[in-house]
């Protein structure tokens, strides 16, 4: 079976405040890398625009705004009635139990989860039609949860161009530690591997002009040194942030914490 096909649109300049340096691993395949050794990737203005009717805040990222969204699973309602406005720029951490609705409603963002009530606005724009949907999946960067490796011997390498910006991908990558794996197939890399490899894919993503950022745990298989590095990296991104976390750490780094209890949504903090 070949492999997918992945689409690449131009790169976008970076400009990382730090000279890079060399990956280190230990034993077990995770990053020693010291919060120092990160950055924030920042957009250029002149290039890096999001798909035209969505444009960027002066500030960064696209303002998100759900209204009386309800979601279902068959005749089960996991979402109830959520209205919710996210300023452009904006950092909002989604915490709850499981089963809470938290993923359900990211989801439904993205167009992942179809059995949806209400409206979802991103930088604007609904998603009425198919050109709509296009844009928003270009628009969002998105981190699952309990990444899969997939069907496809895809390599480490094609998952990093699939945002549209490899060379930035690639060096974020590096940076969180796992660059020397990029032509390794990513059903050999570990939990925490996959996990780092999908967070460098989102700031590449980032990179190529996406104005939101959902991301779904995206520190569950790290380590603690490694959640520190994600939460770092996640929060200093010129965008709106949106992630699903039970890490108090990365929830204190968002301007916002809400909290999700039987489809529900009530602000904490």
């Amino acid at each position: 079976m070949g492999r997918q096909r992945l689409e690449i649109v131009p790169i976008m300049p970076l400009t990382w405040t730090h000279a890079p340096r060399p990956a280190r691993m230990d034993p077990a395949g995770n990053s020693t890398a010291r919060r120092s050794d990160y950055s924030t990737v920042e957009q250029s203005n002149e290039r890096a625009r999001p798909p035209a009717a969505g444009r960027m805040s002066r500030s960064g990222g696209l303002d998100l705004h759900f209204r009386d969204v309800v979601c279902r699973h068959g005749r089960l309602e996991a979402v109830a009635g959520v209205d919710l406005s996210v300023g452009a720029g904006e950092r909002i951490a989604l915490t709850g139990t499981n089963g809470s609705g938290k993923t359900t409603l990211l989801r439904a963002v993205l167009g992942l989860h179809r059995q949806v009530d209400g409206q979802i606005l991103v930088g604007g724009r609904g998603s009425r039609t198919a050109a709509e949907w296009a844009w928003r999946r270009r628009a969002c960067a998105w981190i699952p949860q309990r990444p899969a490796a997939g069907r496809f011997p895809l390599l480490a390498r094609e998952l990093l161009a699939s945002s549209g910006a490899p060379a930035a991908a690639g060096e974020a990558a590096g940076r969180l530690g796992v660059g020397e794996l990029a032509d390794r197939p990513l059903s050999s890399l570990s939990g925490g591997q996959l996990q780092r490899m999908h967070l460098a894919r989102a700031v590449g993503c980032v990179a190529a002009g996406a104005g939101v950022l959902l991301a779904d745990e995206p520190t569950a298989a790290l380590d603690f040194e490694g959640q520190e590095e994600a939460a770092e990296v996640l929060t200093s991104l010129p965008v709106t942030v949106v992630v699903v976390t039970h890490d108090r750490a990365m929830a204190a780094r968002c301007d916002r914490t809400l909290e999700m209890a039987a489809g529900r949504l009530r602000e904490v903090r």
